[in-house]
């Protein structure tokens, strides 16, 4: 059942959640020698890797991929080892669906380094409810996006990576754990756009007619307390061992549900 904001304290609370989301995983360099980075994902579809590299500070972003490394997941759990390849867009990749509760181990070997990283397979969880709300502020009218997942209450200090999509491309992110959730439901919320889309950055702007999906993805504390550092411009912890890299290794099954933005059918907060 969708259910309506409670009130706007604790409104403004939750929105910490998801405070500063409106950019991509952005990296903190300094002027050394480029550093490998890797951003790896095993899910149920497969494993996706992309392995790119620092660019000094005064330089414009170069997100090539390379494509030099050996690439190996372990599943260590069952002893299985799979290759991954390089497709069309520099990724390396395995279709070989990732299974929950199973450990893996991510294993990159590129000029004479080599770096690895282990993760556990999280199960999914369930969205339960999407919801937009027009609230009053000091400059305008907001919509507060307020997404509803279910967490185990059976267990503590559960974590999630939240995505929020426009049209199909990445238009906030973050972090949370299940401290907030009540009764077996997690909640987010976030503010989007204004009412008045001509004062709005093209940034944050929702149209009528755009699609928003949520994906949540559970992940370990580790892979939180990244995101969390990426969120205070940090490079964040270490996640691999070996020589030293940039990046991640996550082992999740994400689970994602839309909400088409109608801005005259969206209720007013009262």
């Amino acid at each position: 059942m969708i259910m309506k904001l409670y009130s706007i304290p604790a409104m403004m609370c939750m929105l910490l959640l998801l405070a500063s989301c409106e950019k991509e995983l952005d990296f903190k360099y300094h002027d050394i020698e480029p550093l490998t980075v890797i951003e790896a994902e095993l899910t149920p579809d497969g494993a996706k890797v992309a392995i790119t590299s620092t660019t000094p500070m005064d330089e414009p972003m170069d997100r090539t991929h390379l494509t030099d490394a050996v690439v190996t997941l372990t599943d260590l759990t069952d002893g299985s080892v799979y290759g991954l390849h390089t497709d069309s867009e520099g990724f390396y990749t395995d279709l070989t669906p990732g299974v929950a509760g199973h450990d893996y181990r991510l294993t990159v070997e590129r000029a004479g380094c080599r770096y690895e990283a282990t993760a556990t397979m999280y199960p999914p969880t369930e969205i339960e409810s999407l919801e937009f709300n027009w609230i009053k502020m000091p400059y305008d009218q907001v919509a507060v996006f307020q997404g509803r997942f279910y967490d185990d209450e059976a267990t503590e200090g559960d974590c999630y990576w939240i995505k929020l999509y426009r049209n199909g491309k990445i238009y906030q992110w973050g972090e949370m754990d299940d401290r907030s959730a009540a009764d077996g439901i997690n909640t987010f919320i976030t503010m989007t756009t204004r009412k008045d889309t001509d004062e709005e950055d093209d940034d944050t702007v929702l149209f009528d007619g755009d699609v928003l999906t949520c994906t949540v993805l559970p992940v370990s504390r580790a892979m939180h307390d990244y995101l969390e550092a990426l969120q205070n411009d940090s490079n964040g912890p270490a996640m691999f061992s070996g020589d030293k890299c940039l990046g991640y290794f996550v082992a999740t099954s994400p689970v994602s549900a839309s909400i088409v933005f109608r801005p005259d059918e969206i209720p007013e907060y009262k």
